[in-house]
């Protein structure tokens, strides 16, 4: 495949997604190209082998880091969300500055919906400084400001941004209304991301 990838094309192959999307570009130059490093006779089955191969990536898990800056509140409801969309995807979530637990009123919301955060504690961003992700996803302004230089390969950064019902004051009726309200918006906002990623 060499001769007809461009430099564009062979950046393109690093994490699992970029493969995949390499692949295809090989898939489209099969189509084009009938000359193929003199095996005429063997293309359609490089095709077939290609095709067999992409679908097989195709089912391998995409890579997610989701990053807050205590890693207690927003960024966990982010993970048990992304989780529970599809099975694909692998998500970890960490903050720049991780808190010693998860926000009881997080967990209690949550568990509203079905998805179980009891299990989960806060973690440090420097853990998986040195591992390839397909997405690191920031999810609150101090981190997005002040995000960490990943050693690792790092496919696309993205930052959805929500507010923190961690500093709501009032009743507890309105700050779990606060916490309700964040965690329908996250769990809009990844499902969004979540069928973007699985159409690609």
């Amino acid at each position: 495949c060499e001769p007809y990838l461009t430099s564009d094309h062979r950046a393109m192959l690093e994490t699992p997604m970029e493969i995949l999307t390499g692949l295809k570009i090989l898939l489209h130059i099969f189509g084009l190209k009938t000359g193929y490093i003199g095996i005429e006779n063997n293309k359609a089955d490089a095709i077939k082998s290609m095709k067999s191969l992409a679908q097989r990536i195709e089912n391998m898990e995409v890579k997610v880091l989701i990053l807050c800056t205590g890693n207690s509140c927003r960024s966990q409801m982010s993970h048990g969300f992304l989780q529970s969309m599809d099975s694909r995807f692998e998500v970890h979530s960490a903050g720049t500055r991780p808190s010693s637990r998860v926000n009881p009123r997080a967990v209690e919301v949550m568990n509203e919906v079905g998805i179980d955060l009891s299990t989960h504690t806060p973690k440090s961003v420097d853990i998986y400084l040195n591992e390839v992700w397909d997405y690191v996803i920031t999810v609150c302004g101090g981190a997005n400001e002040a995000c960490p230089a990943f050693i690792g390969k790092v496919g696309q950064r993205l930052h959805i941004g929500f507010d923190d019902p961690s500093d709501a004051q009032g009743s507890e009726e309105f700050i779990m209304s606060e916490f309700r309200r964040v965690r329908d918006e996250i769990k809009q906002g990844f499902a969004e991301f979540a069928s973007r990623v699985l159409a690609e």
